[in-house]
């Protein structure tokens, strides 16, 4: 029996913009917030961030402005023990930033991006260093809805074949209506994911781009291309469909802060089980761990539980894992 198919270890190289964030502290409707919470808010960054934490060598590669906003964002990532050396400063374009607004229905994110640092990027980032030593590049489909530049850079870091790539590719659909206007993002989103070596959908956001009635086998007809594909559903469980079949495995269930960062979460726990060698059924169990880690915050990157303590979820049997509910609080701290 052939080995299942693992991205080599090493170093991951997460290209995308990263923000200034605004909230209200506490949470609460904008318009009648007295005080604001600044942060950091950006996809590839928390990616990167959460595998540091699990002791994956991590590079953001980015542009930032040189401002405040552009200085804070990136020693926010550093201190998290990701290497930011290779993030440029542009001196003529500021640096990107996001307003929450909470609300009873969930909170709106206001996005102030247009013609940021980050928008300027192309593919020329592909070239030298710190891609040409990295074993897996991770993107979202945000950065292609940001310019035409970056949107090149996406097609082009995707249009070589996966067999002669010198680095694997991750791709999370990541879809954000309010970025694609134009009405391109289902055709241009599905090509995209479907080049990569794994992609990560939500079944809500491929239900909303590509048909309201698709199931994991759905999302797995039209996106046939990644050697491994994961479909997240919501609260409930992901799927990772890979040769050797389907593997899902519930989610923990808990107590949501706020739901934001949680699938940027779940993408690094799921490629750090990985890139540690586990098992598909281990990294989907990673995966779920890390989202809680920022499902139990405000901000978007929360405490990971101790290793001894994720060695002890990861190591549940089957009907454990899916009774584990309210210990989930006190394994996180709470």
């Amino acid at each position: 029996m052939t080995a299942p198919w693992r991205p080599a270890p090493g170093r991951v190289v997460c290209v995308g913009e990263t923000m200034a964030a605004l909230a209200p502290d506490p949470p609460r409707p904008l318009a009648e917030a007295e005080r604001l919470r600044l942060s950091t808010a950006g996809a590839e960054s928390n990616v990167a961030m959460y595998l540091a934490d699990h002791g994956i060598p991590a590079v953001w590669l980015s542009a930032v402005g040189d401002d405040p906003l552009g200085h804070r964002v990136r020693a926010a990532v550093a201190a998290a023990g990701v290497d930011v050396s290779h993030v440029r400063t542009d001196p003529h374009r500021p640096t990107g930033l996001l307003v929450k607004n909470p609300g009873p229905a969930g909170t709106r994110v206001h996005y102030y991006r247009t013609g940021s640092a980050a928008s300027a990027l192309g593919p020329g980032v592909l070239d030298g260093e710190p891609l040409r030593s990295a074993a897996l590049l991770h993107l979202t489909g945000i950065t292609p809805a940001l310019s035409a530049s970056c949107r090149d850079l996406v097609t082009r870091a995707l249009a070589t074949p996966a067999a002669e790539r010198p680095y694997a590719i991750s791709f999370d659909v990541n879809h954000r209506a309010a970025l694609w206007p134009d009405g391109t993002a289902p055709t241009t989103l599905r090509a995209l994911a479907d080049r990569a070596d794994i992609a990560l959908v939500g079944l809500d956001e491929a239900q909303a781009l590509w048909g309201e009635d698709l199931t994991v086998t759905g999302v797995r007809d039209l996106l046939p291309g990644p050697r491994i594909l994961v479909v997240k559903d919501g609260a409930r469980a992901a799927t990772a469909v890979t040769a050797d079949g389907l593997r899902t495995v519930p989610a923990l269930r808990t107590t949501v802060v706020e739901p934001v960062g949680a699938g940027d979460a779940f993408a690094a726990g799921f490629l750090a089980g990985l890139l540690h060698g586990g098992t598909t059924d281990r990294a989907l169990r990673l995966g779920h761990i890390t989202a809680v880690s920022a499902l139990k915050v405000t901000g978007d990157h929360g405490p990971l539980p101790g290793p001894a303590q994720t060695r002890r979820l990861l190591g549940l049997v089957a009907g454990d894992w899916e009774r584990y509910d309210d210990r989930v609080d006190r394994v996180f701290g709470q």
